[in-house]
């Protein structure tokens, strides 16, 4: 499992607790080969890069973290309940971009929040970043199409020049 040590930040938590650790796994992951010292370097750029990536300081929010359609339920009366947290405090930005990078949820859950909790501009450019890690996770895991995923969403956040 990655860390989930308390830091000061959510930039110190994302970068030390999460894509640093993932970088390290994805150098070890015999599966991706070529790409694995390219991804790695990847999640190790946008770490020395997050505080200016990461969009405006805000108190940490209590987080699912892995809050995609398959781990959300709606019961008979409509109700819907989400299972398999793995919880941490961090920027309420990352559930919400977990959320889109598996679609499942419609457009009025989206509409609904901002109305209860606006976000602050610039948030949809955020998304990738709040997605390195679970596309990360998912590389390591299950290879397939998620390093291309993850090289997309690096580029998209700016962070093109990196090497091994």
């Amino acid at each position: 499992g990655l860390p989930n040590e308390p830091c000061a930040t959510w930039v110190e938590f994302y970068a030390t607790q999460r894509l640093l650790p993932l970088a390290r796994l994805l150098r070890d992951a015999p599966h991706l080969a070529g790409d694995a010292p390219t991804l790695a370097a990847g999640l190790e750029a946008a770490a020395d890069r997050l505080a200016e990536l990461a969009g405006p300081v805000e108190p940490p929010a209590r987080l699912h973290g892995d809050l995609w359609a398959g781990n959300r339920i709606v019961d008979v009366a409509g109700t819907s309940w989400l299972i398999d947290p793995a919880c941490f405090g961090g920027h309420r930005e990352f559930d919400l971009a977990m959320m889109r990078l598996f679609g499942g949820f419609s457009a009025a859950a989206f509409d609904a929040y901002g109305e209860a909790s606006p976000l602050a501009a610039g948030w949809e450019a955020r998304v990738p970043l709040h997605q390195l890690a679970p596309l990360a996770v998912h590389a390591i895991k299950f290879g397939g199409a998620y390093p291309g995923s993850l090289t997309r969403a690096l580029r998209s956040l700016g962070v093109r020049r990196y090497s091994p």
